[in-house]
């Protein structure tokens, strides 16, 4: 059995290390002395940190939006998100609506 990884840094460096080698992160670990076991569970958990902060970006979420003709709004959809507030008026460009939410989501 080889030494532990002693931090994320390094077990990031083995794991590159190992892909650029074309190596199993079993037999890289073994030939350069590492402890197999540990190098393999960091890989698993940044794996698992990978796709949790993919998951975190990517969430969606369905909303339903209802043109309410009687609102003082002259049916316009509103739409709130973390405090901003969009109204969509009827007939709206699509494609400028779709420039708006892609600025929006940049902030």
């Amino acid at each position: 059995m080889g030494r532990k990884i002693e931090d994320e840094g390094e077990a990031r460096a083995f794991l590159k290390a190992a892909k650029t080698a074309r190596l199993s992160v079993g037999d890289w670990a073994r030939e350069h002395g590492i402890d197999g076991r540990s190098l393999s569970a960091w890989r698993v958990n940044l794996a698992r940190g990978r796709a949790r902060s993919r998951a975190k970006r990517a969430k969606p979420r369905l909303v339903e939006l209802v043109a309410d003709n009687a609102s003082p709004h002259g049916g316009a959809m509103i739409v709130s998100v973390a405090g901003a507030e969009v109204r969509v008026a009827r007939g709206f460009d699509e494609e400028a609506f779709v420039r708006l939410v892609r600025a929006l989501r940049s902030c």
